[in-house]
């Protein structure tokens, strides 16, 4: 990297996507002869319900996160006050033999500038002082929620949700994207630990743009020399030129440490930028 009813919020101040690309933003890599995945921004609530569905079974059920949901929220879906200001991304599996929509299998949540205006804040800042952060703000989104069904975490999913994010961000004149990378701490937070002193020598960004964990874990008294390899997402932000923004925060409802990243745009590697269609 987490109140009922749910629409989606059209973007006052940005350029939302245009309506034919709602259905079909960005397939993602397949055989010419295999059904397509499909990605798509939530068009209603039901949309929404879906990947808040996804997002409760990844969270709560396989990862055991205490999730806090508002009063009268419907069971075994994964709810906070940011939805209802959040562009909510889905990847649906292929279609059924019926042409029936395939089930969500993959989402991301974004807040842009203008919608964290009216919210008043970002999830992030619940865990980390942003002071410095306020140079970005004004073409910074937050991305947040992202998880993959565990059928689908082959990499094509992930894939296809970042091009979509990439063409939201040229479309509208963003610049920067934030977030948490989570790393579970089933061992203690040695693993977190381990991987905060490995990264922080080669991918930590630059000190006017850092920032401090409201609840930091404690890394001085666990192991940092463990031979970890950062996981898969984490290391797919760093390849595109992600910056570690500090130390991590410790999650204690969803049993994580969380990593703040920063990637610009302008700092994608040319190879990335041609993939993802990158102004």
């Amino acid at each position: 990297m987490r109140d009922l009813p749910l629409p989606t919020l059209p973007l006052a101040e940005l350029m939302p996507p245009a309506a034919a690309n709602r259905r079909l933003l960005h397939p993602a890599p397949t055989r010419s002869d295999a059904p397509r995945l499909v990605v798509a921004w939530a068009a209603d609530a039901a949309d929404v319900r879906a990947a808040q569905r996804l997002r409760h079974a990844v969270f709560a059920q396989e990862m055991g996160a205490r999730l806090s949901v508002p009063p009268g929220a419907p069971a075994g879906h994964d709810i906070d006050m940011f939805d209802d200001f959040c562009e909510h991304l889905i990847v649906r599996a292929p279609e059924g033999p019926d042409g029936e929509p395939g089930e969500v299998i993959g989402t991301y949540r974004v807040l842009t500038p203008a919608a964290a205006r009216r919210v008043g804040a970002l999830y992030s800042e619940g865990e980390f002082d942003l002071t410095r952060l306020r140079p970005y703000r004004a073409r910074m989104v937050e991305l947040g929620r992202s998880c993959v069904h565990a059928d689908w975490r082959s990499g094509g999913v992930i894939l296809a949700l970042w091009g979509a994010l990439a063409e939201f961000m040229a479309r509208n004149g963003l610049e920067t994207m934030i977030g948490c990378a989570s790393v579970g701490m089933r061992d203690g937070g040695h693993v977190a630990a381990s991987l905060w002193e490995q990264l922080r020598h080669m991918q930590l960004a630059p000190i006017e743009c850092r920032v401090r964990p409201r609840l930091p874990l404690p890394v001085d008294e666990l192991r940092r020399d463990l031979p970890v390899e950062p996981p898969p997402l984490i290391k797919g932000y760093l390849r595109c030129g992600a910056k570690l923004l500090g130390a991590p925060a410790w999650d204690p409802d969803f049993g994580t440490a969380d990593l703040p990243l920063l990637l610009r745009i302008a700092d994608l590697p040319p190879r990335y930028r041609r993939h993802f269609g990158a102004a």
